[in-house]
Formats: C-alpha cells, structure tokens, sequence
C-alpha cells in the first residue's frame, strides 16, 4: 500500500468550503492537465492524500484509500448523471452532447466534480476521511520525502521561511517514503482519538 500526494490549488479549496463539503472524500480525479495531474501511478488499495498550501503551511486535507480505480467518465455518468467535462472514451462518441444536455444532475458533493476539464481516471472510495485543513507543523517538513523509489526520494523544496514551495508539490501526483505516509496517516489518527 504505497501512499501518493496531489496538490489541490487554492480556488478548490475555496469552493470546497464555500459548498461546505466536508466530506466523506469519496473520488479523487486525475487529468491531462498539470493543474489536476494524472493518478495513473496510483493503483488499488494505495493511498491519495490530497494537500494544499495556506498561509505557508502544508496542509493534508484528506485520506482516501483507493478501492477502484475507473476512467473519470464512467464515475461521472454513474454518480452525476453526465461526464462533467470528463475525456470521453472513443467508443462512447456519440451524440452524447445532446443526450447528457436532458439529463437532470444527480444530487452530488462538491469535490465529485472535477475542478478542471479533461479528468481522465477517478480513483473511488466509500471509506475516505473528512475534508478539512490538517496541517503539518514546519518543522516536520524537511522529514518528508517524496520519489518513485527509496533511492530516488527527495525533500520538497521550502522557501526561506520553510514554507514548501507550490512548485514542489504541484503538476505531479508524487509517491511519498513510508516514513511520510506514516506522519500523514498520525494526522488522521489523531483527530480519531479527538472524537
């Protein structure tokens, strides 16, 4: 079960809130696009963390352990009622335009709709964690690491106030060491014990 981070950008998080969807995070989404890159690395029973940056901390805003992975559009249709800007496959180019226009939207949470065009792959879940900002305290930052393998992990770039720097974090869903999924996973832990 290998733990990956995705960055999600400041205006999702704003939309987030302004639809008070606080969860259960059910899809993560990934795309074409940089600003909501592919999750093709990710495969069943792994881990999608997605984090953002407020005020120069590094946030963790939710834990979903990935029971499916699916193209995007097939998600969409089935929870939705239509592809929401969703790549649609070759054999579903049909008049589909005309056919989804008539399609009432099914009742959904904020974060099940993609926040840009061209989701390609949804990974699902029916046991993710609450979405809200959990940050990680600055001084744990330089621990954590990030890379495709043990040898080639790397830390996060930090600014020189120690805030990680966007750049580092975003464009790529990102493989994170054991040890960092570990401080990830004491985030949630601890809220638990909380309740």
């Amino acid at each position: 079960m290998a733990g990956f981070i995705t960055y999600w950008p400041k205006e999702q998080i704003r939309e987030l809130k302004k639809n008070k969807d606080n969860g259960p995070i059910q899809v993560v989404f990934g795309s074409i696009h940089t600003k909501m890159p592919s999750i093709k690395c990710v495969k069943e029973g792994d881990v999608i963390y997605p984090v953002t940056v407020s005020d120069g901390t590094l946030c963790v805003v939710a834990r979903l352990p990935v029971e499916k992975i699916e193209p995007a559009y097939e998600y969409l249709v089935r929870e939705l009622g239509n592809p929401c800007g969703a790549l649609i496959p070759e054999d579903k180019d049909w008049n589909w335009r005309e056919y989804y226009g008539k399609v009432p939207v099914k009742p959904h949470s904020c974060h099940q709709s993609p926040f840009n065009c061209c989701s390609e792959t949804a990974a699902v879940s029916t046991h993710g964690s609450s979405i809200e900002l959990r940050p990680i305290p600055k001084e744990k930052l330089p621990q954590l690491m990030f890379g495709p393998t043990k040898a080639k992990q790397k830390p996060m770039l930090l600014d020189k106030n120690g805030s990680p720097k966007v750049i580092s974090i975003s464009s790529n869903v990102r493989k994170m060491s054991e040890e960092t999924q570990e401080l990830f996973d004491s985030l949630f832990l601890l809220h638990r014990k909380l309740l």
